[in-house]
């Protein structure tokens, strides 16, 4: 064993030069492999810079003097997902401290990391209380503090953000905060007043599409302008949602045009012919009829909170029902929609919201 170990001197430790050579092309590949690995979309198409943000002019025009030297407020992003607000902030902090100083300054915590009061009194506070240095190694002005962003801060206890706020007011030579959340009502109130607010609004159709069409374009994608809009009106301003519709319906076709049937499926949208369908059955009277169809549905796989959802806006477009008809059926949806949402059975719910639709309608 021990000769073993030492190893005759004629066995050679280095490998033949073939296999040196083989082994070269290999690392070349397996490195070429590391640089063409693939990611998701929504993360390769992710605004590098300030500029490239979407739609969020007054947004982007207070960090745009910020990043030109002025100082940077308490910042207090809200509003519907996937429309950029953590996509904006780092793209500025970025730009601040440039590719180097970015890990050292910026301490990034999401809902899905531990947030309770013990991480603000000891993670949080610790990192804010670090001086900064204001170079950068390229010479660019580097602004002497450091930026804590909590992304999802509506989902922390409100213990903990009551630790925060102290922080925030102690640390403000050091340390600047960017809080972004979904509902600005679940912020408590001493914290929304001590950042400068900004609502970020649901993308235009218009800037949608022609992301969508920049990212078909750099990916060779074949998409008709029917399939372009339709993803825009699925995703409801939500660019993260369509980009990610984008790319399924890619896997999907395989190199082939992406056709609006395509995105419906790959969306879980129900139909519009179904929808149809449910309402002339209701018209028509017939439970018999009506408790099939519902079952179909279900057994389609359809959710039914997608269901209430496109029902609402059929009903409330539609000129054949009148306004008490409208109001009654938008209260059932209201109803079946809090129903479902609490975990309640969806073909109960189902058959509940079609019953006093049929009654409505005949």
């Amino acid at each position: 064993m021990q000769a073993f170990l030492k190893g005759p001197s004629s066995i050679s430790t280095k490998p033949p030069a073939a296999k040196e050579k083989g082994a070269a092309s290999a690392a070349g590949s397996s490195g070429e492999g590391k640089r063409l690995k693939p990611i998701p979309w929504v993360e390769k198409y992710r605004p590098k810079n300030v500029d490239e943000v979407a739609f969020q002019d007054e947004v982007v025009a207070v960090l745009k003097k910020s990043l030109e030297g002025a100082d940077l407020p308490n910042l207090l992003f809200y509003g519907p997902p996937g429309t950029g607000k953590t996509s904006t902030i780092l793209a500025a902090a970025r730009e601040l401290f440039g590719p180097e100083l970015f890990r050292q300054r910026v301490l990034e915590l999401n809902a899905s990391d531990e947030r309770g009061i013990q991480v603000i009194r000891e993670k949080v506070k610790a990192f804010a209380q670090l001086t900064a240095s204001g170079s950068r190694s390229d010479g660019k002005i580097c602004p002497p503090f450091k930026i804590v962003i909590l992304d999802e801060a509506d989902s922390m206890t409100s213990a903990a953000q009551a630790a925060l706020r102290r922080t925030m007011e102690k640390e403000s030579k050091t340390t600047r905060f960017c809080l972004i959340c979904n509902y600005i009502s679940r912020i408590i109130e001493p914290l929304t007043s001590r950042c400068s607010k900004f609502r970020f609004k649901p993308l235009s159709d218009k800037i949608q599409q022609q992301r969508l069409l920049d990212v078909a374009e750099k990916e060779h994608v074949k998409i008709s302008s029917e399939a372009v809009s339709y993803l825009v009106k699925v995703s409801e301003g939500d660019l993260r949602k369509a980009i990610t519709f984008l790319q399924s319906a890619t896997r999907l076709m395989g190199g082939k045009e992406i056709t609006e049937k395509i995105v419906t499926e790959i969306a879980g949208v129900i139909p519009q012919e179904t929808t149809d369908e449910l309402l002339l059955v209701c018209q028509s009277g017939s439970f018999e009829k009506l408790e099939t169809l519902a079952k179909n549905l279900i057994n389609e796989g359809y959710a039914v909170a997608q269901l209430v959802n496109q029902l609402h806006d059929t009903v409330v477009e539609s000129e054949d029902y009148s306004d008490k008809q409208k109001s009654i059926i938008v209260e059932k949806l209201a109803e079946v929609d809090k129903c479902l949402a609490d975990g309640a059975d969806e073909y109960l719910q189902l058959m509940s919201l079609c019953a006093l639709v049929m009654q409505q309608l005949t």
